[in-house]
């Protein structure tokens, strides 16, 4: 049983890492990371240049993508990446 479970945990980081790098793609970022808040159930993504894109902007971009892929949190707050 606890095979199972870290496979699960596995296949789920694996879709958390293809999100960030679809939205660092999207952005055209040259650095992104995450951070996960298991105690609210939010994930964070810090991409390089997301500070260049208006808010307008940063909703086209996202807002497709984060519909498609279905990942459970609470919410998914994309900031600008800080060195």
């Amino acid at each position: 049983m606890e095979e199972s479970n870290e496979f699960e945990f596995e296949e789920w980081k694996k879709d958390v890492e293809y999100l960030v790098n679809i939205l660092k793609e999207s952005f055209e970022s040259t650095e992104a990371r995450y951070t996960i808040d298991d105690l609210n159930d939010l994930l964070y993504i810090e991409l390089e240049g997301l500070d260049e894109y208006s808010e307008e902007e940063i909703v086209e971009i996202a807002e497709p993508i984060l519909d498609v892929i279905e990942l459970d949190f609470e919410d998914i707050i994309l900031i600008p990446l800080q060195a």
